[in-house]
């Protein structure tokens, strides 16, 4: 399973599980609610989702790390400030967010599927592959802000 690790990036990693979602409101049941409260949860849940992921990316470019998931080796520096303090992986928070949004959106409560799936394949093929090379580069640093900040929330 090695040969998935840091293979597909995470937007499209996202994108294929929004698409399935879609593929399951089509086939399973849907609640009935409201247009205008799935609307608005859908939409508080999307700006939530989205300014977390830019927090993360803003706070990177601030650093002047890089943003490439695919090669987290290129570290230049251990990122702990900001939304940072809160969450190791504020962008896969926010992507994360995104779907529940995105589930709430087509209100069938078997899409939940997609952003758990999501959650799972990035934990196990993103996360870990970039938490051993960032334990490589920045050793016990690294190792005390991980014992700090917890992986998603």
């Amino acid at each position: 399973m090695q040969s998935l690790e840091l293979k597909i990036p995470p937007p499209i990693v996202a994108l294929i599980v929004a698409l399935a979602m879609w593929g399951i409101k089509l086939i399973s049941p849907v609640v009935e609610i409201s247009s205008g409260f799935r609307l608005t949860t859908a939409s508080a849940l999307a700006l939530l989702g989205g300014a977390c992921a830019v927090a993360g990316a803003l706070t990177f470019r601030r650093a002047r790390t890089t943003v490439n998931p695919l090669r987290p080796e290129r570290a230049t520096s251990l990122v702990s400030s900001g939304i940072y303090r809160l969450t190791r992986n504020p962008m896969y928070v926010g992507v994360l967010t995104i779907l529940i949004a995105w589930a709430a959106l087509l209100a069938a409560p078997l899409a939940l599927i997609g952003p758990a799936a999501f959650a799972a394949y990035i934990t196990r093929f993103q996360i870990r592959p970039e938490e051993r090379a960032l334990s490589v580069i920045f050793g016990n640093e690294y190792e005390g802000y991980r014992s700090r900040v917890r992986r998603w929330l």
